[in-house]
């Protein structure tokens, strides 16, 4: 307890929250559920603000973390925090933050007018549940049991993607001789494959045989690497059905002006989220 005069006026939990993974995909020490469940969510300081305005820290993530320790101090280490949180966690700071309402600019498909609509940000969070990853994908003897991505994981992979879609984008405006440029954009492509599988292998928590339990990720790669095409699709498909199932329904909007009604992505977009 601060003995701190003025520690009565320090910020309080403006929300409380379960998160949908229940506390399950943490590591040991990264988080400590209260035992009714709920996390306390406070609002941003002015410290975190400015931090979440640092293109630097909000590009390699470490903006993201230090924010959602800050205001969910039950999460000790949010790099850890799985994929299937992360919209929920970082709504609920938008919403202590700045309230529940969130504007959305728009053009309608039909008539092309712009609006701005009012969009309640706890249907989000209302409707924000995590994927039954329970069931393994069954190719054969073997079973393979998914999980989700953390956020150092999802972090690291967009990070690596972004450089070799970049690098790609580069080599292919380049004046440099055709022979070179072609032995470039193979390399840049043959780490986009790589990313892949390493994206694959970090979201198998483990594979059963009908001898043992597989986790050494070195071993899940080189299956990964080695299993006939119909196997790698199998699981691949499997991984991408369970993220898609995390993802924030779209929003159905109607035209102010011709009434069409249409629906409108919905993103968490860090760079004006948090405004």
């Amino acid at each position: 307890m601060s003995d701190n005069p003025l520690a009565n006026y320090f910020r309080q939990p403006s929300i409380y929250i379960g998160l949908p993974s229940k506390g399950k995909f943490y590591s040991k020490g990264s988080i400590d559920i209260p035992k009714n469940g709920e996390l306390p969510v406070y609002p941003m300081t002015a410290t975190d603000e400015i931090t979440y305005k640092t293109p630097d820290a909000l590009f390699n993530g470490s903006a993201v973390v230090k924010v959602i320790e800050s205001c969910v101090p039950n999460i000790k280490d949010a790099w850890e925090v799985p994929v299937v949180d992360i919209d929920l966690i970082l709504t609920a700071i938008r919403i202590a933050s700045y309230g529940h309402t969130l504007d959305v600019d728009t053009t309608c498909p039909n008539c092309n007018e712009e609006a701005s609509y009012g969009f309640d940000l706890r249907s989000v969070i209302d409707n924000i549940k995590s994927p039954d990853y329970k069931d393994p994908v069954k190719v054969g003897d073997l079973e393979v049991y998914i999980k989700p991505l953390n956020y150092k994981d999802i972090n690291e992979n967009n990070i690596a993607q972004f450089e070799e879609q970049k690098l790609t984008s580069i080599l292919q405006d380049s004046d440099m001789p055709e022979e070179e440029k072609l032995k470039l954009l193979s390399e840049a492509f043959q780490k986009v494959t790589d990313l892949t599988i390493s994206s694959m292998v970090q979201s198998i928590d483990y594979i059963k045989t009908e001898d043992t339990v597989v986790k050494d990720k070195k071993h899940i790669d080189e299956f990964l690497h080695q299993c006939e095409r119909l196997t790698f699709e199998a699981i691949r498909e499997r991984i991408v059905n369970l993220r898609q199932l995390n993802d924030i329904k779209p929003l159905e909007l109607k035209c102010k002006a011709c009434e069409h009604e249409y629906i409108q992505p919905f993103t968490l977009d860090m760079t004006n989220f948090f405004v």
